[in-house]
């Protein structure tokens, strides 16, 4: 599928994300405010894409924008635009805003606009604390050249303010493909003035049907007699077509006479299409029952899945510019990467992408791949599959190191070989598979707590760096925290600290400043090496 171009794109830093790291082929949150708060309360509000979609319309009014920068203290310049609403059970909402400088995109201005029921502000989470002032007229000595691969796209100028004093720069998408074999879709960030090369992420990271992974399940189909198609209308249009090995393209849709669809092994090229369409709806499920969020985005819109994707390709990944997640079939073709806890951790790159925007590099990084695992286990809970039973691993199903291990370990990270368990100064220099461990470790103590500890059948021991012994509070405890601090508090320049910061406001307020919750997420991101007050 095509992407976007620079034009369509008001944030460069919106991209994509994979499962496994490329070439291997087996902010700020505001104080915590006293007194404790109703749990019900503070939890998102369920909403129709037609209910969020008229709260985004509100707020994306001149009138209310224009209040929101007055107050903010923002330029003449300077422009918000509207990205995404939440409202919680109590009224409270969170504007979270993308902004401009005269007419250019600012990358890392990101910020989320708090307000009470009545509409009062009460308090910004930012991606930078920065002013904006550059001068945006600059000659064409520095423009870099266009790069020449497929896909490309000509150099746009932006605001750089994700690192330090915002500049004048230039953003440029190289196309192509990357070693492994997924598109590539690299951006480059350069200083307007020097040329000097500010910075760079890639923008795809490697990311009733008979089921390989899950049995026997019921998937939405759509048709009638003769001509059934893998297209879910009860959740947003959901979507799964049959790449047949290509690298490019949608994809042909997968066609049945009686509905029924695959055979359970990979020989069948729809039983890998039943798994991603399966995933893909219990995805759906989750977030709708569990956050009220009706869709990726919020806005009842459903997501394409693409199976065959290549040959021997042992990745799956999404993809922001076609709203879509693609599946390599794995070393042979044997085990294509569409188990459940695949097939939700791609999807939740979507949800990330249309909240905080996570930037796919340094911590930030770690932090939107960790909150894809994240999910990725809440999603395996919620569906409670007796063929996949939840668990906290990554990957288990798909074989992806040969040896029937999980690609990734919560409770203890480093047991892969690579993720890191805690925090230290060099987290931002790891690739962010690896630095997502750190979240992944926070998560676990959180849930289920450290020691050795049994769910579901699965052993666990889990460490933590200040050897304190920790109990959790339970995973549906957990994942209303952490998505309430992703969607309301994070921003795209968030790091460790800010997501510790981020986590206990959430905590705090579904229950409370004192409470027992709010003392466990401290302790967890304690016994991960992530300290605070």
């Amino acid at each position: 599928m095509r992407p976007l171009t620079s034009k369509q794109r008001i944030s460069a830093l919106a991209a994509t994300a994979a499962l496994v790291a490329a070439g291997i082929t087996a902010g700020t949150a505001g104080a915590a405010p006293g007194g404790k708060t109703s749990a019900n309360g503070a939890l998102p509000a369920q909403l129709t894409a037609a209910q969020h979609t008229k709260l985004v319309k509100a707020a994306d009014t001149e009138a209310a924008k224009s209040a929101d920068a007055r107050a903010l203290g923002l330029g003449a310049k300077e422009k918000l635009h509207v990205k995404d609403v939440i409202k919680n059970k109590d009224g409270a909402t969170h504007v979270r805003y993308e902004r401009t400088y005269d007419g250019l995109p600012v990358l890392g201005g990101d910020l989320v606009v708090h307000k009470n029921a009545s509409g009062k502000r009460t308090g910004t989470s930012k991606a930078t604390n920065a002013k904006i002032a550059v001068n945006t007229s600059v000659s064409g000595a520095h423009k870099p050249t266009t790069a020449k691969a497929k896909g490309s796209e000509a150099p746009r100028k932006v605001v750089w303010a994700a690192e330090g004093k915002p500049v004048l720069a230039w953003e440029t998408v190289i196309g192509g493909f990357q070693k492994s074999g997924a598109p590539n879709e690299l951006h480059v960030i350069t200083d307007a003035k020097t040329g000097k090369k500010l910075f760079e992420f890639q923008g795809i990271k490697e990311g009733t049907g008979n089921s390989q992974y899950s049995g026997k399940v019921e998937i939405g189909t759509s048709g009638s007699d003769g001509k059934f198609t893998m297209t879910d209308e009860k959740r947003g249009g959901n979507k799964t077509t049959n790449l047949k090995n290509g690298e490019s393209g949608d994809g042909e849709p997968f066609t049945d006479e009686d509905d029924t669809w695959g055979d359970g092994s990979a020989k069948d090229p729809a039983t890998a299409g039943v798994d991603a369409h399966y995933g893909a709806g219990k995805t759906w499920d989750y977030f709708k029952d569990t956050h009220g969020r009706e869709g990726i985005k919020g806005d009842g819109k459903g997501a394409a899945s693409r199976v065959h994707y290549g040959d021997n390709y042992v990745n799956a990944f999404w993809d922001d510019s076609c709203f879509c997640m693609t599946y390599g079939d794995g070393e042979g073709n044997k085990k294509p990467l569409t188990s459940l806890d695949v097939a939700a951790h791609e999807m939740s790159h979507g949800v990330t992408s249309a909240t905080a925007n996570l930037e796919y590099a340094g911590e930030s990084g770690g932090l939107n791949e960790a909150t894809s695992d994240i999910f990725a286990a809440a999603v395996e809970f919620h569906a409670n599959s007796p063929e996949d039973v939840p668990d906290y691993l990554v990957g288990e199903k798909i074989d992806i190191n040969g040896d029937g291990s999980p690609l990734r370990y919560m409770d203890k990270p480093s047991k892969d070989g690579n993720s890191l368990d805690y925090w230290d100064t060099n987290a931002g220099d790891v690739d962010v598979h690896y630095s997502s461990g750190i979240a992944n470790h926070f998560f676990f103590l959180l849930s289920v707590g450290s020691g050795k500890q049994e769910v579901n059948g699965v052993k666990y021991d889990s460490p933590t760096k200040d050897g304190s012994k920790l109990k959790g509070i339970g995973i549906k405890k957990a994942e209303q925290i952490w998505f309430k601090a992703l969607t309301e508090q994070m921003t795209s320049t968030t790091d460790y600290a800010g997501a510790r910061n981020a986590t206990i406001k959430s905590a705090t307020d579904l229950y409370g400043k004192d409470s027992a919750e709010v003392k466990a997420v401290k302790a967890a991101w304690t016994g991960v090496n992530v300290t605070g007050s």
